[in-house]
């Protein structure tokens, strides 16, 4: 374990922004799918994943989102996400937090692509 530590503390921010970058990317939209009918914050969520990976979008931003959307994927959750009613409250704490820190961020055409992405999942679950 004090391996994983060392390695951790080695990483540069950019190292850990790419790894981070890469883990959201590889695993968000499963876990969004299997619970998207169940997210009343689906469309924050969204939104915060397009402005993350929006290039035009501070650096800085960029990580705190990340860091929201990686606490979302993670199987190792304050509240488990499958408990009835509270699973997915911490997420929703998280996110709303750093939605705020970095609200002057978020452009109206992240929250679009937020709204088009709920609407093609809406479509294909109707199908």
């Amino acid at each position: 374990m004090a391996r994983a530590t060392m390695s951790e503390a080695a990483m540069s921010d950019d190292e850990r922004l790419a790894r981070d970058e890469a883990t959201v990317r590889r695993e968000f939209w499963g876990k969004f799918g299997r619970l998207a009918a169940r997210i009343p914050f689906a469309e924050d969520l969204l939104t915060a994943y397009y402005c993350a990976f929006d290039r035009a979008t501070p650096s800085h931003v960029r990580v705190a989102l990340l860091g929201a959307l990686a606490y979302f994927i993670s199987p190792l959750d304050i509240l488990p996400d499958l408990l009835p009613i509270v699973g997915l409250t911490d997420d929703a704490a998280i996110l709303a937090g750093v939605v705020k820190l970095v609200w002057d961020n978020i452009r109206p055409q992240h929250r679009e692509a937020a709204r088009e992405a709920l609407a093609r999942l809406s479509d294909q679950s109707s199908a």
